[in-house]
């Protein structure tokens, strides 16, 4: 969920805050935000509840622009499986040049498991399918597979998700390798009882290709514990990452399927 959610890990991977920690699973009604974070969080959902998460994200490299309405939609069978479906509803990229492109961007549909090992300790592995649901200018054209390792922990207030992923691309260009390495820290911190911040650093890498770099701040006020709200900024630590992107979206549940 900048960039967030629109490098090729995290076209689904949408985001974590002080409110994603292992106790929002002690409530039965509390959503399990994954926004807005680079970082997936190992937890699920409550079973049975359908959440969706949708935001706006507008981000800078150079003279382009790209503005998109990134969703997720997630369901946990159990405390153990679940499903992640998510993408960009609406993108609208313009170069420098001043052509402007629209359109739907990309879906990924993942497969979840989370290996819950005390209330304040989880591991948890995805594995996603990017599917080329965008037009080319927009999107690669082609499909991406992923597996992403998640370790999460409490140490006393603050919350950790830490992630290293493999994308295996599509389409690259000559002199690419096929193989990105992506890795994420996520930090989040309660600041009273409906306020919470999150930092993050995340990055990617790939043999003939430029790494990128990014360092993300949020914040997040949730009036209940079945809402989730989240704004904030990325900055690119590099030339190869968009220079800024700025972000806002929600967290809530759709239904209780069972």
């Amino acid at each position: 969920m900048p960039v967030l959610k629109s490098l090729p890990h995290l076209a689904l991977l949408c985001l974590c805050t002080a409110a994603s920690t292992v106790h929002a699973q002690a409530a039965d009604d509390a959503v399990t935000p994954y926004r807005p974070s680079v970082s997936s969080p190992a937890q699920l959902p409550v079973p049975g509840q359908l959440e969706l998460e949708l935001g706006g994200l507008q981000t800078r490299l150079d003279d382009d622009r790209r503005a998109s309405l990134p969703y997720t939609v997630k369901l946990a069978f159990n405390e153990a499986w679940g499903v992640v479906l998510g993408g960009e509803a609406f993108v609208s990229e313009r170069d420098g040049s001043n052509g402007r492109n629209q359109g739907l961007g990309d879906t990924t549909v993942e497969l979840k498991h989370a290996f819950l090992v005390n209330p304040a300790t989880a591991f948890g592995v995805e594995l996603a399918a990017k599917v080329p649901t965008a037009r080319k200018v927009i999107g690669s054209g082609k499909a991406d597979y992923s597996v992403n390792g998640i370790y999460s922990q409490d140490i006393a207030s603050v919350h950790m998700d830490s992630n290293l992923n493999l994308t295996r691309m599509g389409a690259v260009d000559a002199g690419e390798g096929r193989v990105q390495t992506g890795a994420s820290l996520s930090l989040s911190v309660p600041l009273d009882e409906h306020w919470g911040a999150t930092g993050e650093l995340s990055g990617t890498r790939r043999s003939g290709a430029d790494s990128t770099a990014q360092l993300l701040l949020a914040t997040t006020y949730s009036p209940t514990k079945r809402l989730a709200i989240d704004f904030g900024f990325a900055r690119g630590l590099n030339r190869a990452s968009p220079s800024w992107s700025f972000f806002s979206g929600f967290v809530m549940p759709l239904a209780r399927l069972w």
